[in-house]
């Protein structure tokens, strides 16, 4: 079963978070595989977005969507994740041409150098005139400077929201999604902005404790379970443990959903792609699912009181 650990360091002002994405990791991988190939270094990413996503996700207990997004001009134009506050989670990716190289950041989506990495928090009741915060961080990948991994960009953004030190390990294959994130906890008096910014990087126990996450392996994360990884990382702590979560995949699409989708497009616009395609198809690019509508359901969507549904199954 997937997993997500938090835990303390007893008596240090530090805190960490283990995720394995196992059995809802293959799920979404199985829907993908029906919706189509996707490369195995995008594939890559895209568990490592997952577990980002939930990771930071149940760092802050934000009552909405926590959504991660990796822009580019690579062939990777768009990398989603997205984690709700039970954990829910699913990803997507929109690939234009071939991916080749390393599969690093830097040849999926960082080619000229002016990729970008959003935050997004988008609350689940909105107050009247409430927006989505959002946060946007540079993938730093010019040509002087060597591209960053997808953990370091996060680390950077956290640094720059929290003004807190943290750390983040990441790695995916096609079996397991997994994270390690160790973050310093303010102490008391600790203000948000300058009594935080003026801590960074000085904390001992803190730096201690990140060094030993940084020696994490990608074999030792992937193929460790919780418990034994813990223990290897930090047998002279002493960690104080809370009841595991579950994360899991969960799409939020439905016939409904898209029928809001369509009926927002215009009579005479889904008119047109029925004419010429004989029915109307949309596909979830989040967990594959296709939902056909033929001349009567059409004919249903405009002629019944609109009944309008937010949201939309796709990522344009």
């Amino acid at each position: 079963m997937s997993e997500l650990r938090k835990f303390l360091f007893d008596g240090l002002p530090v805190r960490g978070m283990l995720v394995r994405l196992t059995d809802s990791w293959r799920e979404v991988l199985r829907r993908r595989a029906l919706a189509g190939a996707t490369p195995p270094a995008v594939r890559e990413l895209l568990g490592e977005m997952a577990a980002a996503a939930t990771l930071m996700q149940a760092n802050i207990k934000f009552n909405g969507a926590l959504v991660l997004q990796v822009l580019g001009d690579g062939p990777v134009k768009l990398a989603v994740a997205e984690a709700q506050p039970d954990l829910g989670f699913r990803v997507t990716a929109k690939v234009v041409g071939n991916v080749v190289g390393d599969g690093r950041l830097e040849s999926l989506v960082n080619v000229q150098g002016k990729g970008r990495c959003a935050i997004t928090l988008d609350p689940r009741q909105r107050l009247p005139g409430q927006q989505p915060y959002q946060g946007i961080v540079p993938l730093h990948g010019d040509r002087r400077e060597p591209l960053q991994a997808l953990s370091q960009v996060l680390e950077h953004y956290m640094l720059q929201s929290e003004q807190l030190d943290t750390k983040l390990v990441l790695a995916a294959d096609d079996d397991v999604a997994c994270g390690l994130l160790i973050q310093r906890l303010p102490v008391a008096g600790e203000g948000y902005r300058a009594g935080r910014e003026e801590r960074i990087g000085l904390d001992e126990d803190y730096n201690r404790i990140a060094q030993l996450a940084a020696t994490l392996t990608r074999a030792e994360l992937l193929g460790l379970d919780v418990a034994t990884l813990l223990h290897r990382l930090f047998w002279q702590e002493k960690l104080r443990h809370f009841e595991p979560l579950q994360p899991r995949f969960s799409c939020a699409c439905s016939r409904e959903r898209v029928s809001g989708m369509l009926e927002g497009l215009g009579h005479d616009e889904v008119q047109g792609i029925l004419a010429e395609q004989g029915r109307v198809e949309v596909g979830c690019e989040f967990c594959g699912v296709k939902y056909h509508f033929d001349a009567v359901d059409v004919g249903g969507l405009f002629t019944a009181p609109a009944v309008r549904h937010p949201g939309s199954p796709s990522v344009n």
